[in-house]
């Protein structure tokens, strides 16, 4: 199994890392400026959820802060994301990991992946919700 590393660090990525994360992303329903603008800066959960995440074309529609932060965990927990931090603690923003910066560069060379196969959404459903023991 050969690994990617990423052009702008020292950080190696497995394959499988790198599919999972690709998956994640596509599965979830966040639009390619969300992530483009998380590489810039922290995106607060109000800018995502609800109207105002379809007006910032993040969303296609509007979509509950719950809903909106369960997906934005799940990217967390595969690596994509992070909360961002201030000098009082955990803020509610988010933006791109290194892993997530290394996919926006291949996104920005090779296009946006197409949108997900129902079996890539079937895999993913069982890597976020079913518990099995070795796998995640």
């Amino acid at each position: 199994m050969s690994a990617a590393q990423s052009s702008h660090s020292s950080i190696t990525y497995l394959p499988r890392t790198l599919q999972r994360a690709e998956q994640a992303v596509r599965c979830a329903p966040f639009r390619p400026l969300l992530y483009e603008a998380m590489g810039q800066e922290g995106v607060s959960l109000k800018a995502i959820a609800g109207s105002a995440g379809v007006n910032h074309q993040f969303t296609r529609r509007a979509i509950s802060e719950l809903a909106v932060e369960n997906d934005l965990l799940w990217l967390i927990q595969v690596g994509v994301l992070r909360r961002e931090v201030d000098g009082q603690g955990l803020t509610d923003s988010f933006r791109l990991t290194p892993l997530g910066r290394a996919l926006l560069r291949q996104w920005e060379r090779d296009g946006f992946p197409r949108p997900p196969s129902w079996l890539m959404r079937l895999r993913n459903f069982i890597l976020r919700w079913v518990p099995i023991p070795g796998i995640q």
